[in-house]
Order: C-alpha cells, then structure tokens, then sequence
C-alpha cells in the first residue's frame, strides 16, 4: 500500500510539472505539495543519489549551494538541487520529482540541497545527508527564527547520527551544534579589519556556554564572529582544520591551509568578509569529498557569484551595482552596509529592500530595523539615500535616527520612480539594495538606472 502512494502521489507530481511548465510556472513546490499530501513519507520512499550534502545556516545558504552545483558540474557530475524552489519539506520533495524518472530513481549522481534550518526537523526524518555545511547561525527575523541558539537545539534535536557536520568554527554558535556527531571545522584565525569590542548593534554571544561567565575575543570579524575564550574555564573556539589566511582583496587570492597535509592559493570571488567565508566553506566541502587541493582551485576558477545576488556593470563612467541585502535580516544587511559604506569612492543608494511576500498581510514586525546597523551609512562618501517602496517611511525614519540628514536621503514611493532621484555625481557608484523576493523588480530598476544615465550623457552631447 505504501507503494501504491508513493507511484500515485510521483505520477501526479509529474502531471502537475508539466501542467506548471505550460503555463509558465517553473519555480513553484507545487509538485512537492502534491506528493507530500499524498505520500506524507515520499523522501524515504525515494531512490535518491547515493550522496547528499546539505547546506544550512542563516546567511549564504544559497550562495554556497551555487558554488558547490557549479564545481561539482564543472567536474562531470550530474548534480540534483533545489535552486529554483524552496528550501522546505515541499521544495526539496519537488527538486526530487523533477530529477526521477517514471519509476521513482533519481538520474542525479549527486544531490546539494539547501535546507531551511527550521525544515531540518522535518526534512532529517525523512532524508539523511552524508554532510551538511552550516555557514553561521546568527540573528534573523522574529518570524522566523527567534534566536539563533534556539536554532542550534533545533539542529542538535534532528541531526542525524551519520551526518558528517562542516562548521564554521568561528561562529560558536554554529560550531556547538550536534556535539556527538564527527565534523571538520573552517576559519580565519585572523582577518584585516578585525577588532575586540563588538561594534555592531546585534551581539548575539557575550556568554560563555559552559560556565556562563563573560567571553572575550580575540579576533571579532563582526557581530560574534571571530576567535573567543573564556578566561575562567578555557572554553574557546575550536581549532580549526580548514585555516584561511593571506586574504589578499586587491588581487582576490586568499591561502587555505588544511592542518599540515597541504596549503592551496584559492581565487576569492568577492572582497566581501561573508563572500570570504563562503569561498572556505565550499573549499573545505570539498576537500572533505576527497577533492584535490589543486582540483579545488582549478574547479573555483570556473566559477561565480549568480548575480541574482549581485552583479556589477559600467556604463558613461558610472558603476551599477546590484546587491542583495535580505530584508527582515538585521545581519544580512548590516554586513551589506557596512561593505558598501567602506568602498573607496562616492555613492548613492537605492533601497528597496521591501520583504514583498508579506505584502498579504502585512505582519512584519519592523525591529529588526532597529538591530540593523544603519549607522554604517552614516558617511560622507554615501552622498544620496533614495528610500522607496511599501516600507520607504520605515526606512527614512531608521535612518533619520542613525544621524543621516535630510539632505542626503530622497523619498520616492515607487520603485520604478526612484532612478527619477538619483543626482549622478560624476564617476560615482549606484548600489541597487534589493530584498530576497524583489530579484526580478530590481532588474527593473537597475535598467531605468541605465536610462536616467543614458539621457543625462545624451543631454551633455547635446550642450
């Protein structure tokens, strides 16, 4: 009988993709939906790839799973992911239709799978990685996730026994998770610009988590990432297998040093630190795969950033740059404050960062405004702020309290007016921010950026 479910709810998951294919629906988990009514245990019925490497964490999710689908096609793999849907039950159960045949097998050599950290205890059931990565777990919507160490429990609860666990072992946060299980952590043990005191609104480690008495850093990259220890009991952050070190921006080269076996000069794909960190964390996946140091480097070289999350152009002298900055994720985007307002030259901003998806209700509880730090744009260099969009009032109030002048923020309500308020200082760099579900508005946006550049040189042909 449970046979017969599994083929039924497969067969009427095929049905519905090529229904959504007709109608141009191709990023939906409507497929998963399906199958999951019908067969509540469709995963663990399935003939999946004999690997599956998870990623989970609350930043760089998929910009890991990009990475790791890029390398490991670029080496001949045929690679099973969820990229084009969600990172719940439904969305991998979808990813897992769409790659199996009529009889249930997957074609897939291998599966990456992004993994919503709260799905985990439903997913982890029903579907046992051999690896998962955990790129940090840190502060994120009050919706969704509360607090990060209650997202640690949730992980340590589900994770299962065979998992191998790849940890970013300077977040102690993500490092303390599922402490029976084997891992292999990653890390810097120093990065320029690193500093003691937490500088940042959001500290969301200052405790030690055996003895409880007050952590000290070392080296504090930002929020509570970096190299702690407890002066009172020796707690510490763990040594780490996978070092990075020599991270060379001008040049985008960094070294990675895997304890003595070897050391490997590997290409950084983005000055950004969590872009750092998100080139050592595939660089230690796949070293814990079996690849090659030099394989690795040659397999990085062949890939990018996918510039839905950023991507930069030049046009009359002017530079475009769009850049995700997750709305709802006061980290998520005071990292990407504090990149853009430490970039050398002038600069306006668009910020749109309007969490669209909750425009139905509207429920959104604006604090997390209040842990971002806006004050990173508190500068002379960012000459120009355009607010827009459903949440421009919130975002003009914000940075009102992080000391920014009226003369320097310009309030448009729709997205496709504000390019209108740009004031083009010559040579300068226009940041489109745009949120997780704005993807396709912001290239909008950044084409009529293109047009407003375009008439202000034909204008000064013209004269």
């Amino acid at each position: 009988m449970k046979r017969l479910k599994f083929y039924l709810a497969l067969w009427c998951a095929k049905l519905s993709v090529i229904a959504l294919k007709l109608t141009g629906h191709r990023g939906t988990d409507f497929p998963g939906r399906i199958a999951v009514k019908i067969c509540p245990d469709f995963l663990r019925q399935a003939k999946v790839p004999d690997r599956i490497l998870g990623v989970t964490g609350t930043n760089g999710k998929t910009t890991v799973c990009n990475l790791l689908i890029g390398m490991l096609t670029a080496d001949g793999l045929r690679v099973l992911d969820n990229n084009q849907g969600s990172n719940t039950i439904t969305g991998l159960t979808t990813a897992f239709i769409r790659d199996m045949g009529a009889g249930g097998r997957c074609r897939s050599d291998i599966a990456v799978l992004e993994i919503d950290e709260r799905s985990s205890r439903v997913v982890f059931p029903l579907m046992q990685p051999d690896y998962l990565l955990i790129n940090n777990l840190t502060r994120d919507s009050i919706m969704r996730n509360g607090h990060p160490e209650y997202i640690s429990r949730v992980l340590t609860r589900a994770m299962p026994a065979k998992t191998k666990l790849i940890l970013n072992g300077d977040d102690l946060i993500a490092s303390n998770v599922a402490p029976g299980n084997a891992r292999a952590y990653f890390g810097f043990e120093s990065l320029e610009g690193d500093v003691k005191e937490c500088i940042n609104l959001v500290n969301d480690l200052q405790i030690c988590p055996k003895c409880h008495s007050i952590l000290q850093y070392t080296n504090r990259r930002y929020h509570h990432i970096g190299r702690a220890f407890c002066p009172e009991c020796g707690f510490h952050s763990p040594d780490l297998d996978y070092r990075g070190q020599d991270v060379d921006t001008e040049h985008m080269r960094m070294t990675v040093c895997h304890g003595d076996a070897w050391e490997q000069g590997i290409r950084l794909l983005n000055e950004s630190v969590f872009n750092i960190y998100n080139v050592l964390a595939v660089t230690a996946y796949l070293s814990e795969l079996g690849y090659a140091p030099d394989r690795i480097g040659e397999l990085l070289d062949k890939v990018e950033i996918v510039k839905s999350r950023f991507s930069e152009e030049e046009i009359g002298g002017y530079r475009i740059i769009r850049q995700m900055s997750k709305d709802r994720n006061a980290l998520g985007s005071s990292r990407a404050f504090d990149y853009v307002s430490g970039l050398p030259g002038d600069k306006e901003l668009i910020m749109m960062m309007n969490n669209l998806s909750d425009a139905a209700v509207w429920s959104e509880n604006t604090c997390w405004l209040y842990d971002c730090d806006f004050e990173f744009l508190n500068k002379d260099n960012i000459r120009n702020i355009v607010v827009t969009g459903p949440r421009a009032k919130d975002y003009y109030l914000r940075l009102k309290f992080a000391g920014i002048g009226d003369d320097r923020i310009s309030f448009v309500h729709d997205e496709l007016d504000a390019p209108g308020a740009l004031r083009l200082y010559p040579g300068e760099d226009i940041y489109v921010l745009y949120g997780t579900d704005s993807i396709d508005l912001a290239d909008r946006v950044a084409e009529k950026v293109r047009q407003q550049i375009s008439e202000k040189m034909t204008g000064r042909s013209a004269g």
